[in-house]
């Protein structure tokens, strides 16, 4: 049997409201659903910002927790609705992306 992928998902939305909330939800179980279709996958986690700007990473709690965990080699692959909701700061994205 061969090492399944450790997969991640992350989820964030700026503004805190009932219907964004719901977004978060529904992410997050379509997330799970699709990584249970795949055989080859595992869910590491699901990292969830809620209410907070995508501008800056230090203000996202489950964001530098996630890095953290791919540092660690907890995760091999992170999925997420668009690259807009991994970062709003073209710099801070591609220096994230790299590292």
């Amino acid at each position: 049997m061969s090492k399944k992928i450790k997969v991640a998902v992350y989820a964030r939305v700026s503004m805190k409201s009932e219907r964004m909330y719901h977004s978060l939800e529904a992410q997050q179980e379509y997330y799970k659903q699709l990584i249970r279709e795949r055989t080859d996958w595992e869910l590491a986690d699901i990292y969830v910002d809620y209410g907070t700007s995508g501008t800056d990473i230090q203000k996202r709690g489950d964001f530098r927790r996630m890095l953290s965990d791919c540092e660690a080699g907890k995760i091999d692959i992170i999925i997420v609705k668009s690259v807009s909701r991994f970062a709003r700061n073209t710099l801070e994205l591609l220096q994230t992306v790299r590292h």
